[in-house]
């Protein structure tokens, strides 16, 4: 897995965990950082967020073979 992707599943845990704020408890902790969630800040983590789940797209078609190589020498773990 590279680095992008890496960066991209860490923005969805973050997604993931603020709906689940949302869902259980009617926190937006985006929100509540940034200024709101009609604050240019937090619709900027939003989008980012957005995109980093498109990214991990191609982690869910991914051959599980491929995924399960090391960058570096392309052997199995």
């Amino acid at each position: 897995m590279g680095g992008l992707q890496r960066f991209a599943l860490v923005l969805t845990i973050i997604g993931a965990i603020n709906w689940g704020l949302i869902g259980f408890f009617q926190f937006d902790l985006v929100g509540a950082i940034f200024g709101g969630q009609n604050a240019a800040l937090s619709r900027v983590i939003f989008g980012l967020v957005g995109i980093a789940g498109l990214v991990n797209l191609g982690l869910l078609f991914m051959p599980s073979e491929q995924r399960e190589h090391t960058p570096e020498t392309g052997t199995p773990r």
